[in-house]
């Protein structure tokens, strides 16, 4: 009976794992940032905007994976910018093992709209990073990341 048991719990966590859900893109779009800034309840966060069609980006996704899998706690949020499919979104974002991370995209264009409710002063150059410490304020970095830095200033938290 216990081999019964057993066999039957292996061909039931089986099946959960063939129809278990894929990890989604969320869409992102217009009042979203407030949400997503209260949503870190605190704690420093990493906004990463990203495109699927920019170089830069391609170059330093893959480092953005390392970086999530030795910090698996760090609040980092990704924004795929591009008016690409999801298909290719998924498909850059699990070659860097970002699959599971906190992945959105944009839904309607990049207007300024958009980018203004983000940061005024930015244009909607990719690859951007917006930096959230602990009492809310707001640092943008354009261009590659600098991971060390990044480091130290989640730790920091500000």
């Amino acid at each position: 009976m216990k081999k019964i048991v057993l066999a039957f719990m292996l061909v039931i966590g089986m099946l959960n794992l063939a129809f278990a859900e894929k990890p989604t893109l969320k869409p992102y779009q217009n009042g979203d940032w407030s949400n997503l800034v209260k949503a870190a309840n605190g704690a420093p966060l990493a906004v990463h905007f990203w495109g699927v069609t920019c170089p830069s980006c391609i170059k330093e996704f893959p480092q953005w994976g390392s970086f999530l899998k030795s910090h698996p706690n760090a609040k980092l949020v990704f924004i795929q910018v591009d008016d690409v499919s999801t298909e290719s979104m998924q498909t850059m974002l699990t070659k860097a093992n970002l699959q599971n991370a906190n992945n959105y995209y944009v839904v309607a264009p990049f207007d300024e709209r958009l980018r203004y409710e983000i940061d005024r002063k930015w244009h909607g150059e990719t690859p951007t990073t917006i930096l959230i410490d602990k009492n809310g304020k707001a640092t943008r970095k354009t261009g590659l990341t600098n991971f060390q830095e990044l480091q130290a200033w989640m730790v920091k938290g500000s």
